[in-house]
């Protein structure tokens, strides 16, 4: 048996250990509570850009379909009129 290997399985047994029993203290909970307290208000904060984003895409829509609209209207007049002028001739 090799006693190196071995002394080195210990010793990580041991440090996984202690390292569970640290991330499962206290002091531990604390910090994790206060960083997901701190993912929750970046969270509402994104949710509330993502809202103001959204309203602003429509009425950016809302306006390029009324110009799409007028256009259209002006083009359809544009049209009709020329056909008037050569019917009347």
């Amino acid at each position: 048996m090799d006693w190196k290997k071995a002394g080195i399985f210990a010793l990580g047994t041991l440090f996984g250990y202690e390292g569970i029993r640290l991330l499962s203290s206290k002091d531990a909970k604390k910090v994790y509570t206060h960083g997901t307290a701190a993912v929750l208000r970046a969270k509402d904060t994104v949710l509330t850009q993502v809202t103001t984003l959204q309203e602003n895409c429509s009425d950016i829509y809302a306006d390029a379909k009324e110009i799409n609209e007028e256009r259209a209207e002006k083009l359809a007049n544009a049209n009709q009129d020329e056909a008037t002028d050569k019917t009347e001739k």
